[in-house]
């Protein structure tokens, strides 16, 4: 499997326009080289733009689509129009978190994030980080990353709380689907509390039109999830979805439409082994029950 790895992943809109103007570049028959001459701009750039490795500016999008014979208003707009988007979302709400982001280049997962349609999330550990309550956060963050101080730990909860806001409740919420394992559910994080909350708030938030929640049981033995969670994270069209797979230090994102594939027919695996989100609702009900005595 053909991993493609960069520190911070591009936003929505970079990979838009990149895939854009190369489009219009191979439509002109031109080369990088060939370009660079004719704008006088570095090749290695011009390639980076290409790759969605780095941004560009509104006056060097305009030369390129001189150079590449661009006339109508309405497409050169369009393109132009990416490029401020791209801009925009290298301002989001998280950057006040920049310094305790950094370390994992979270920045980079929430920038997508922000930007998908839907999200097919698998867990076969933790409660995913949208369905989690603020204490069942709070103990999940300070238990795997012990380096960080307590205020490090508080910022990183406000985040968490705040993309649940951004994702789950606001005027154009992403769908998401979520399939959890039976050992999350059985695992205490935090304390019994914690996790009594944090099922009470799993059978709520499930019930939400946007939102619906799968358990994968016990009894269900070996099953395609076993190597580990996932995101595929869906864009509006032309962006291509992708496919996040979360590490301590540098996170891996795989945007090959046979990669991507290949989780969402797992996930769609999972989501037919699983149990309905009825079913899921009243066995989580009875988990609680269980440790409530």
């Amino acid at each position: 499997m053909a991993l493609k790895r960069s520190l911070v992943p591009q936003s929505v809109y970079r990979r838009q326009l990149a895939a854009r103007l190369k489009e219009l570049r191979d439509v002109a028959g031109l080369t990088l080289t060939e370009v660079a001459e004719r704008i006088e701009v570095n090749q290695g750039s011009l390639s980076r733009i290409e790759t969605g490795a780095r941004g560009t500016s509104p006056v060097l999008v305009r030369a390129l689509l001189d150079c590449y014979g661009v006339e109508g208003s309405a497409e050169r707009a369009d393109v132009l129009d990416l490029v401020r988007a791209d801009k925009e979302q290298q301002k989001p709400w998280w950057r006040k978190y920049s310094t305790v982001l950094t370390a994992t280049r979270y920045d980079g997962y929430l920038a997508l994030e922000a930007g998908a349609v839907s999200l097919a999330n698998y867990q076969p550990m933790l409660v995913p980080g949208l369905l989690q309550t603020e204490d069942y956060a709070r103990a999940v963050i300070s238990q795997m990353r012990m380096e960080l101080t307590p205020p490090q730990v508080e910022d990183l909860v406000k985040v968490r709380m705040e993309r649940q806001r951004s994702r789950l409740d606001s005027e154009k919420p992403a769908k998401v689907w979520a399939i959890i394992d039976e050992a999350v559910l059985r695992r205490t994080v935090g304390s019994s509390d914690v996790m009594c909350e944090q099922l009470r708030q799993l059978m709520e938030v499930s019930e939400k039109p946007n939102v619906t929640v799968q358990l994968l049981p016990f009894v269900l033995g070996a099953h395609p999830g076993l190597y580990g969670p996932f995101v595929i994270l869906t864009f509006s069209e032309p962006t291509p979805n992708l496919v996040w797979l979360e590490n301590p230090k540098n996170s891996v994102y795989l945007e090959a439409a046979d990669d991507v594939g290949n989780y969402t027919e797992i996930f769609d695996q999972l989501r037919a082994r699983a149990l309905g989100p009825s079913e899921t609702r009243t066995r989580i009900a009875r988990i609680s029950e269980e440790l409530e005595k």
